[in-house]
């Protein structure tokens, strides 16, 4: 005669209808005083027997994993419902967009318990053949936080996607720099745009473009302090952002930038557009009903000024008025470390890596300053 199993050990049975042997274990009661009961099946009883063992020493390291039907697409799916609360609605929105195109259609399928680092590993290096680098990052990313949300919550016990590092993707496009003929014609072709005051304060002072669309006119100041010694020039503060929660990118970013004379011509002719004069904490740079721009106001407006400098409006974007202002101070000789802290970087290293390309190069500086200090006469 069998012997029966003790209570706590779980059950064996065969299920005709399914033609499959159940495994069932009992694993403790919920708030409510229900009983919480695990399930698995297999083709053998050893195979059940198996998974019932599978299920038991799960709950005994303290690990109540769901069921094995859980799949990478639920995964993703939870988490992008209840693990980015707080963050903005387009980062959500860009966040759901790369899921459902990279992530739940190659891998949706996949059962979360069953997903393994070779898994991830393939679907990395397939996706690298038609992604940027930047892109497969973020879906790295976005699949290694559902995962350790799903881990959280006892879906899974191991997030395998955490051991694997994404491979380079296709080369993004490259920043790039206007010279000082084409910052030139941009600026004159802009003195006819609503975009105008926008354009002279992104290149002119190198603010982000989205410092500039939370500016305000109480972080104005368009007079400066001509008496005092040295003089104060006319300068805009730079303290909040389009961001989620209105922050600046860094701390560091919080600074207040002088203008020179075009910038504060400029907003002149910017404040003169309101009648009567504007409040002190309405936008400086808004839509005609007042609300804040977005990104694809400024696009727009953009292109349509780069195309009246002569220029193609498909090879450039607002954020690169930035980039220019870097490189032109750099062409002007601007020390480094002054550069950096006018764009508001934590130090030197992150602008020389960000900007590299428009930094003036200074292999030859020590051998110049040489020339210099031990001249020798012509032959």
């Amino acid at each position: 005669m069998t012997a029966r199993r003790s209570r706590g050990e779980g059950g064996v049975h065969w299920d005709e209808s399914r033609q499959r042997w159940i495994a069932t274990a009992a694993i403790g009661f919920d708030g409510r005083g229900k009983r919480i009961t695990r399930k698995a099946s297999g083709t053998t009883k050893t195979a059940a027997k198996a998974k019932l063992r599978e299920i038991l020493r799960d709950h005994e390291d303290g690990t109540t994993v769901a069921p094995g039907h859980y799949t990478v697409r639920e995964t993703v799916q939870d988490w992008l419902f209840y693990g980015v609360s707080g963050l903005a609605p387009a980062t959500v929105k860009n966040y759901t967009t790369i899921a459902e195109q990279h992530i739940v259609g190659p891998l949706g399928a996949h059962k979360l318990r069953d997903l393994s680092a070779y898994d991830v590993d393939r679907w990395l290096n397939t996706e690298s053949r038609s992604v940027s680098t930047r892109t497969l990052r973020l879906m790295h990313s976005i699949l290694n936080r559902a995962v350790t949300h799903a881990m959280a919550r006892d879906k899974v016990k191991r997030n395998v996607v955490s051991v694997c590092s994404p491979p380079a993707g296709r080369p993004g496009r490259r920043s790039k720099s206007l010279d000082l003929a084409q910052a030139g014609a941009l600026l004159d072709a802009a003195e006819s745009s609503p975009l105008h005051a926008y354009i002279v304060l992104s290149l002119l002072t190198g603010a982000r473009t989205e410092e500039l669309r939370a500016l305000r006119w109480e972080d104005v100041d368009l007079v400066g302090q001509p008496e005092a010694s040295p003089p104060i020039p006319a300068s805009i503060a730079v303290v909040r952002s389009v961001r989620i929660g209105g922050d600046t990118k860094t701390r560091k970013s919080r600074r207040r930038l002088g203008m020179p004379h075009r910038c504060v011509t400029a907003l002149r002719r910017q404040a003169a557009r309101h009648t009567p004069a504007p409040d002190p904490g309405q936008l400086v740079f808004a839509t005609r009903s007042g609300s804040e721009m977005d990104a694809h106001n400024v696009r727009r407006a953009f292109r349509r000024v780069v195309t009246s400098a002569g220029l193609d409006a498909t090879a450039w974007t607002p954020r690169e008025m930035r980039h220019s202002f870097v490189s032109l101070l750099s062409d002007s000789g601007m020390p480094l470390e002054h550069i950096s802290r006018l764009v508001g970087h934590s130090g030197t290293a992150i602008t020389e890596a960000v900007y590299r390309q428009q930094l003036r190069p200074v292999l030859d500086h020590g051998a110049t300053a040489m020339n210099d200090i031990f001249p020798i006469g012509e032959e």
